[in-house]
Formats: C-alpha cells, sequence, structure tokens
C-alpha cells in the first residue's frame, strides 16, 4: 500500500488537537519561585496557577502581581502567605513588587516585626532567667522590680520592633539609591514598599516562624528555612534592581554592593542597640 504523508500528517493534527495542549517552556528555577503563594496571581479568581481569567490583549495579559496582604480575607491568613512569599519565593515577589500604598505595607510590617520580637522575647526570657536566676528570682520577689521589668518589656519591644522596620527602609532606599547611580529610573515608593515587605524575613527566621513551619510542614522544612533565611536579602535585592529596576546584571551586582553595605551596617546598629538596651534593664 502506498505511503501518505500527507495522511500521517492529518492524523497527527488531529492527535495533536484532541489532546491536552502542551505547557509552555518553563524554567525549573521559575518553579521554585512559585512553589509558594506567589506575588503574580489572576487578577479575577486570584489563584497564582490560572492561565487568566479576562482575555489578554496587547497591553493586558489578565494577570497581575497582587501581594497577598493587600488582598481580602483573614489576618494571619494573608499575613503568613505575605511573609513566605518575601521568603521562599522572594525572586518571584519582589522581581514584579507592584507600585502601591504605602500604608498596608506599613501595617504589615508593624504586625510582622511585633510578631518576630514577641516570639523572640518568648524564647530568650527563658533563657536569661536559666543563666541568671538570681536576677530571675529577685525579679519575681520584688513588686518594684517587677514593675521595672514590665516596662522595659512595654517599651522595649515596640521600640525594637519600629528600629526594625526603619532599617529595612533604609536598606530600601540604599538600594533605590545605588540604581539611580546606575542609571536606573527612580522609584523611591516602591524601594519604600520592598522594605516594608522585606519585614517578613523576620517573622518567617524568627521562632514563631519555625514554630509554624515546624507544625505545618515537618521539622526538615523548618530548618531548610533558617537556612533560607540567611540568603534571601541577597537574593531579593537582586530581583529587585534586575525587574524592577531593569539593571543589566552587572549593574545589578555594583547597586546589590552597596545596598549591602548598608545592611551589614544596620544589622551592627541593630545588635549594639539590642545589647544597650538588655544591658541598661539589667543594670536597673
Amino acid at each position: 500500500m502506498a505511503q501518505n504523508p500527507g495522511g500521517v500528517r492529518r492524523r497527527a493534527l488531529r492527535d495533536d488537537a484532541g489532546s491536552a495542549p502542551k505547557p509552555p517552556f518553563h524554567d525549573d528555577r521559575i518553579d521554585s519561585f512559585f512553589d509558594i503563594p506567589a506575588a503574580v496571581l489572576c487578577a479575577t479568581c486570584g489563584q497564582a496557577d490560572c492561565p487568566g481569567c479576562t482575555p489578554g490583549t496587547d497591553h493586558e495579559s489578565g494577570v497581575v502581581a497582587i501581594v497577598p496582604w493587600e488582598r481580602r480575607g483573614a489576618v494571619w491568613t494573608r499575613l503568613w502567605a505575605t511573609a513566605n512569599a518575601t521568603t521562599q519565593g522572594a525572586e518571584a515577589f519582589f522581581a514584579v513588587l507592584p507600585d502601591g500604598e504605602i500604608t498596608p505595607a506599613m501595617r504589615f510590617a508593624l504586625l510582622a516585626e511585633l510578631l518576630a520580637v514577641l516570639s523572640m522575647a518568648a524564647l530568650l526570657v527563658p533563657l536569661v532567667a536559666l543563666a541568671l536566676p538570681n536576677l530571675a528570682l529577685e525579679i519575681v520577689r520584688s513588686p518594684t522590680l517587677r514593675v521595672s521589668a514590665l516596662q522595659w518589656f512595654g517599651l522595649g519591644v515596640p521600640a525594637l520592633a519600629l528600629w526594625m522596620v526603619f532599617a529595612h527602609v533604609t536598606h530600601g532606599a540604599a538600594l533605590d539609591a545605588s540604581a539611580r547611580r546606575q542609571g536606573a529610573r527612580a522609584e523611591r515608593r516602591r524601594a519604600m514598599r520592598f522594605g516594608l515587605y522585606a519585614c517578613g524575613w523576620d517573622l518567617m527566621a524568627g521562632p514563631l516562624g519555625a514554630l509554624v513551619m515546624v507544625f505545618t510542614r515537618g521539622f526538615h522544612d523548618a530548618i531548610e528555612l533558617a537556612e533560607l533565611a540567611m540568603r534571601v536579602p541577597g537574593r531579593a535585592s537582586a530581583a529587585l534592581l534586575q525587574g524592577v529596576y531593569q539593571l543589566t546584571p552587572d549593574k545589578v551586582a555594583r547597586a546589590r554592593r552597596a545596598g549591602s553595605v548598608a545592611a551589614a551596617l544596620l544589622a551592627v546598629t541593630s545588635a549594639g542597640l539590642v545589647a544597650a538596651v538588655v544591658a541598661a534593664a539589667i543594670a536597673d
């Protein structure tokens, strides 16, 4: 029987038409970015894996960048989803961080830092009591010392939380200034939002984030999260500089170095302030 290349071709086309469409080409690294609640969600249904409920045009794809915190829902759900996205999905989140209002980002930063500082205090206070048992007994027995300790705690926790928010915003401002020196357009408000949403790193890397990870995903994932938190600032900064500021890789490296210097100085200053507060509280 004679061969019919055209018939074979038509049959192949029918088979392709009857099967499910093949997924578009993707990089494994992109898959790893979107393994958590992503920053890129459908504008209509809010799902990360939706191709776009709204038909796309030449200028709109039907998929928009949305911060989970800025959507409706339970406070803890939105808080955890955003903190998770800023940490485990830092590249995907900060590369497409949309411009927007400062107020919701500020609320997220304050809540995240307060929870992070409170959980750290809940861990450190028992350790300090074990290391300094005589001091702990004196505080328990003396009403005056108890009042003084509570005053230090009531002032120190919010003050440290505010300082951490300020430090993250300063880091974002340093990245913006570095990017502008490399020829990028100024994105001051977006840089501030970067700093505010970066406060999610502290929540995820702190005791509360580790505890939630242990109960929801297991001890192994909690350990991996702690290791990841050490690398997140650099990865998030590079994603912001390349995705938002549209810098080339060599310019990203130069701008990122300046931001790293600012972050290091802020970290040293933060450690010094914490040590000074603890020393003053013990001396008092």
